[in-house]
């Protein structure tokens, strides 16, 4: 029988910690993260996300590149989807407008300062 995984953590490396430290400080709260120590956010599902520093002579991240295009979460509903783009945007930080898929889904891609996607959606009950 095969070993059951649950999601741990994710690593992210920031070009400029500081300025990623400040985008998550605003960004997780939105999503049910706290703050359990420096540059790292726990949420009560038991995952984390983790922040360090990237090598100054590290590549970029790039969305198409080899590697991670995003990073996907699930809402409840549109209602919350738009309260977390609302939020985020009175926060001063730049939020595109939602995208809708087949009339199924709605979701905004939010940018880190790396530009890392974190995709927050909400998807019609029933959907396969």
């Amino acid at each position: 029988m095969p070993a059951r995984a649950q999601f741990d953590h994710i690593v992210l490396l920031a070009s400029d910690l500081d300025k990623s430290v400040q985008w998550y400080d605003a960004f997780t709260p939105l999503l049910g993260f706290q703050k359990t120590r420096d540059h790292v956010y726990g949420h009560p599902n038991g995952w984390a996300i983790d922040l360090r520093a990237a090598k100054k002579d590290g590549a970029p991240y790039g969305r198409y590149n080899a590697g991670l295009n995003h990073i996907g979460l699930r809402v409840n509903s549109v209602k919350d989807v738009m309260a977390i783009r609302n939020s985020f945007m009175a926060k001063g930080f730049p939020v595109p407008d939602p995208q809708i898929f087949d009339e199924e889904e709605t979701v905004v891609f939010f940018k880190d300062p790396d530009g890392v996607r974190w995709e927050i959606g909400h998807e019609i009950e029933g959907r396969t």
